[in-house]
């Protein structure tokens, strides 16, 4: 599996210091990928993206991920994401449709 900064064209050197940040606003939130940051380290990166991120917003977490450390699907492997076999019976779309023949006329 390719790591993002080839997908995205970065040299190693490029990817080592670019940081992804995810920050969580609340204890019950998801982590939120909200930028990038460069820099040297994990440490530096963390205080810049406090610097950055968490300026106008309250937020109780902060994560950084170097892009060299960051593993993505091929865009070439769209296929991988198909549904192998017919699942549109769980999805609710219909549920209207079939309310609206089923129902009794009126009158």
């Amino acid at each position: 599996m390719p790591r993002l900064a080839e997908l995205l064209g970065k040299s190693d050197a490029d990817a080592a210091r670019l940081f992804a940040v995810f920050r969580q606003d609340t204890k019950n939130d998801a982590h939120v990928h909200v930028g990038d940051v460069h820099a040297t380290d994990a440490e530096m990166a963390l205080v810049l993206a406090k610097e950055q991120f968490t300026r106008r917003d309250p937020c109780v977490n902060l994560w950084v991920a170097p892009y060299s450390m960051i593993a993505a699907t091929p865009y070439d492997d769209a296929a991988l994401f198909e549904h192998a076999t017919d699942k549109s019976y769980r999805f609710g779309g219909s549920y209207r449709e079939q309310q609206r023949i089923t129902r009794p006329k009126r009158k």
